[in-house]
């Protein structure tokens, strides 16, 4: 298969259009972010599905400030010299969580490589501040690569989330081009070492978009180096251009594409896997749970 063209036209073909609505659960979600002086994915992200999940009462939480020491090729996030940490951040994503009464809260952050630990302390931290705040509530990290230590991962691991999450985001191919600072073998080093040091209760997650470029047969390699790094949850979805500073899109996925991908996931053992257009890596998240609880009866 030859080198695929970028698409120049803006326009999205109709799977991809979202109709925006403001309900009571997203303006209590937004005032609780705000109040707070909290960062989301949601926003920082530019995702499409924010006024979807506020509107169900989910949000994910972005620690660690809202600046990011790398700056990938598709991500919106601002990259660039953070601020030191706020100490307060923890018990301030504890307590939005208690107000927004989750039963599930994703916690996520920007990547800090100027820190000494990479930022694997405050986030063992947030998760133990949100558990003993909020009884029976789970939770999901999605932690960057930690430059592949696993002192630093285990601190995480062994605050006990539910989920451990570490996004490959693209195909191997596409990593010199778009993740820069990342390598995909270390990726799939974090998801291998989260697996080995996991408790049985715990389960490891991954995500990736499509459409920037990838090639016939990638997907589907990718997928199976994730089975054998020990992942069993996976999200894949739409990239979409977030400005015209970022990687263009190559070319717009059909819904049947991702029906076919997630098929092969489950294919491969994975127990729970989100596929579509407009997934993210925290979209619909708790559905986890359910799924998690239906493989244990």
């Amino acid at each position: 298969m030859g080198k695929p063209m970028f698409l120049r036209s803006e326009k999205r073909p109709s799977w991809l259009k979202v109709r925006f609505e403001t309900n009571d659960a997203f303006r209590e979600v937004s005032a609780a972010i705000g109040g707070d002086r909290l960062h989301t994915v949601c926003e920082e992200a530019r995702c499409p599905n924010r006024h979807e999940c506020w509107g169900s009462g989910t949000a994910t939480f972005l620690i660690l400030g809202g600046i990011c020491t790398r700056a990938c090729g598709f991500c919106a996030v601002t990259s660039g010299r953070p601020a030191a940490l706020d100490p307060e951040e923890p018990s301030a994503v504890a307590e939005a969580v208690a107000r927004l009464r989750l039963r599930f809260a994703v916690i996520t952050s920007v990547d800090r490589d100027d820190l000494p630990d990479l930022g694997a302390g405050a986030f063992a931290e947030t998760v133990r501040r949100v558990r003993e705040r909020n009884l029976g509530c789970e939770v999901e990290v999605l932690v960057p690569d930690f430059d592949g230590r696993e002192d630093l991962l285990r601190a995480v691991v062994e605050a006990d989330p539910l989920v451990v999450g570490h996004n490959v985001e693209v195909v191997k191919r596409l990593y010199p081009k778009i993740r820069f600072r990342h390598a995909y073998e270390r990726s799939l080093g974090v998801l291998r070492t989260a697996a080995r040091i996991k408790s049985p209760r715990q389960i490891v997650k991954s995500g990736l978009m499509v459409g920037l470029g990838e090639e016939e047969g990638e997907v589907d390699e990718l997928l199976g180096d994730l089975a054998g790094a020990g992942a069993r949850a996976v999200t894949i979805g739409q990239y979409l251009q977030p400005t015209k500073k970022h990687h263009p899109v190559v070319r717009f996925i059909p819904p049947e594409t991702f029906e076919r991908w997630r098929n092969l996931a489950i294919d491969l053992g994975f127990v729970h896997a989100e596929s579509g257009p407009l997934v993210r890596s925290s979209y619909r998240a708790e559905r986890i749970v359910e799924t998690l609880l239906r493989k244990r009866a």
